[in-house]
């Protein structure tokens, strides 16, 4: 299956430096996205180095989740060697192509979407103190974009260590006409899955669908660092 690829990072307004980072390797059909934490120090380094082991060790066949712990340990080992108080982090979401196959990996709240039949499927659930709330049925999905701790990721890369770590995986099938995206908080902060799903459905490039989804965020607030990548697949 072939696929038309859009991606794109900003900034946003209220930051003055990116600490996502995203990765592509179109070889083996990889794509990535990974959000320095802003609270702790070095986060830019921290997603950095996510993306760089995580492209180099699947590239090399190690299995998504391994890869991912691997990466984890990188991440605090170099940790140990900077200046700080507080450990760097990252979140990822991860998306491996095979044909008409998929595999999916997340670690925070990095989210992937699937776009089908005219409809947004979340792939990821967020590892969010908030999205615990949501499934406890303590709060509702509506409640939970307001809460103050809305923020509050429970997992993350460089921050927990591998025996305590939670890696979700995911995987499902492709057929012509669906979208995939990935994106970084610095979206979901500001744009809701309902408008996500509009721009999804209008007949627009991978890139344009990028772009009026970082308009959309910067337009709402842009509070955070923004992601995208959106792939659509054809025949």
């Amino acid at each position: 299956m072939n696929i038309i690829l859009g991606h794109t990072s900003h900034s946003g307004i209220k930051r003055d430096h990116n600490e996502d980072t995203y990765g592509i390797d179109l070889e083996i059909g990889l794509f990535l996205v990974a959000d320095g934490m802003g609270g702790h120090d070095h986060g830019e380094i921290a997603s950095a180095l996510a993306r760089d082991h995580i492209l180099n060790s699947i590239k090399t066949q190690t299995p998504i989740k391994q890869a991912i712990l691997d990466a984890n340990q990188e991440i605090i080992n170099n940790s140990l060697e900077k200046p700080g108080d507080l450990p760097m982090g990252t979140t990822i979401a991860l998306l491996k192509v095979d044909d008409n196959k998929y595999d999916c990996a997340w670690v925070g709240d990095s989210r992937i979407y699937k776009f089908s039949d005219d409809e947004l499927f979340p792939i990821s659930s967020d590892h969010s103190y908030v999205q615990e709330l949501v499934d406890q049925e303590l709060i509702t999905a509506s409640q939970a974009r307001s809460h103050p701790h809305r923020n509050v990721v429970t997992q993350a890369l460089g921050v927990t260590d591998n025996s305590e770590i939670k890696v979700s995986l995911d995987n499902g099938e492709i057929k012509p006409g669906d979208k995939i995206l990935l994106c970084s908080d610095g979206l979901t902060e500001e744009v809701d899955d309902e408008h996500i799903a509009e721009i999804l459905r209008k007949p627009l490039s991978p890139k344009e669908i990028g772009d009026q989804l970082i308009i959309q965020a910067l337009e709402n607030g842009g509070s955070d660092n923004i992601t995208t990548i959106v792939i659509e697949f054809k025949e």
